[in-house]
């Protein structure tokens, strides 16, 4: 984020035409695999979009390509569950890559209730020559085979296929909001409202509860889980945060239910700033260890705060995302807007944190400098290598040239989900049913 970076160039983006944009074309998570040369999106119709980064080319070498489709399937489909007369939307929540071992690909992708293990792999050959079978798959009459042949590989067209592995399915009464892949990748868990689940990778048929929340009066219920993650090294921790703003760091080496928390943290409320919307406004979207495992960031509705793990008392760092709403939060109650759960994102080096606003707005803050800067991922300035020109919101007074009234806001512009390329300066921003990647200005 030095002076470069204010200008973001647009790499690419993904955009659908407007004309046919539906509610299930509305993107609900956006992901990179560990390497960034794959970035997935999940949608609110349950389909999985796959981007493959193209190869560095010779004519210019500096310049990295850019993210074409790779993959498309179908990973969730809506049901219906008769014992409670209730439809499960095929929404994907969220998807988690897991580190890739061999040729193949793997991801773990989530609606409200079960969780999907896909394969995702290339076939660039085919079998021909079976003895069983004619060339069009029909199974022979055995008394017309009178020699043996042996099937031999022809090269065909490359066939990108995605095959679902693993079904883990009927563990959860409430929805999943989260799911994160443990350090020792043999184990994940998936997170609803009340409850944490561990799975095995390779057992679907059960998986064991580790964090419960459910008081047996539900009335007496104050608060839920809203997000949950593994330490990104140490595979006996994980997190995880609730609606009344507190983070609960766990570890598992201590007892086989972690209902009791190794650490606690939490932002003592200040007074003076009590109002009837400080629950609602102060409860945690989301969760974020730093690659470093060092630090915690989470997101509230108006800020995002980092943590030094070995300080539970109050946040190393605050940053203020859109303060300018804080008048607005009455009117934000009523179309129920704070009730939008934004994520945030580390870069690589775990310097510069994003994270999402309204009017397609994004945020960005360098730890280090202090400095932050608005972004918009909009059609109008989406034309590739087109330079990004930072924004600035005016509360009331005189309004300058280049800036936006808090009052024409679209709050039916927001940017939720965001991801930032593991190791260099790429990000993906999901707009409602586009997709924009952006890279810092290439020289």
């Amino acid at each position: 984020m030095e002076e470069e970076s204010d200008c973001r160039k647009i790499n690419n983006s993904f955009l659908r035409d407007h004309n046919y944009a539906t509610e299930a074309d509305i993107i609900s998570t956006v992901e990179f695999n560990s390497t960034g040369e794959l970035l997935a999106t999940g949608d609110k119709g349950g389909r999985v979009v796959v981007f493959q980064r193209e190869q560095e080319s010779k004519n210019q070498p500096h310049r990295r390509g850019e993210y074409n489709v790779y993959s498309t399937f179908q990973s969730h489909e809506p049901e219906f569950d008769y014992l409670k007369s209730l439809e499960i939307e095929e929404k994907i929540n969220k998807i988690r890559w897991l580190p890739q071992q061999n040729a193949a690909y793997f991801l773990l992708s989530t609606n409200d209730k079960t969780v999907k293990l896909w394969k995702i792999s290339e076939r660039d050959k085919r079998p021909e020559g079976y003895n069983l079978k004619d060339e069009d798959g029909r199974i022979r009459d055995p008394g017309t085979i009178t020699t043996l042949r042996v099937p031999v590989l022809r090269p065909m067209d490359l066939m990108v296929e995605a095959t679902p592995r693993r079904v883990f399915s009927n563990a959860h009464t409430y929805h999943i909001n989260s799911i994160s892949v443990n350090s020792d990748y043999e184990t994940f868990m998936s997170t609803d409202d009340l409850r944490i689940n561990l799975w095995n990778l390779e057992i679907t048929n059960r998986s064991f509860n580790i964090v419960d929340i459910k008081p047996t009066n539900m009335e007496e219920l104050t608060e839920v889980i809203t997000a949950a993650e593994f330490h990104p090294h140490q595979c006996n921790t994980f997190v995880y945060s609730s609606s009344k703003g507190s983070i609960r760091l766990c570890d598992m080496r201590a007892s086989a239910l972690c209902d009791n928390h190794s650490k606690f943290f939490e932002e003592p409320e200040d007074p003076s700033n009590r109002s009837f919307f400080s629950e609602i406004i102060s409860s945690i979207s989301d969760v974020k260890f730093s690659h470093s495992g060092r630090y915690l960031m989470t997101r509230d509705y108006l800020t995002v705060k980092v943590w030094d793990l070995n300080m539970e008392s109050k946040p190393l760092e605050t940053y203020q995302v859109h303060d300018y709403l804080r008048s607005k939060l009455c009117s934000l109650y009523e179309n129920d807007c704070i009730f939008d759960k934004f994520e945030c994102v580390w870069n690589g080096s775990d310097s510069v944190i994003m994270t999402g606003s309204y009017n397609n707005f994004f945020r960005m803050f360098d730890r280090n400098t202090k400095r932050d800067v608005t972004l918009e991922a909009s059609r109008e300035n989406s034309k590739p290598r087109a330079i990004l020109k930072p924004r600035k919101v005016c509360v009331g007074g005189k309004r300058r040239k280049d800036e936006i009234s808090v009052d024409s806001l679209d709050f039916s512009k927001k940017i939720l989900h965001t991801a930032w390329h593991p190791y260099e300066n790429i990000i993906a921003v999901a707009a409602t049913n586009n997709l924009y990647i952006f890279q810092d200005k290439v020289n």
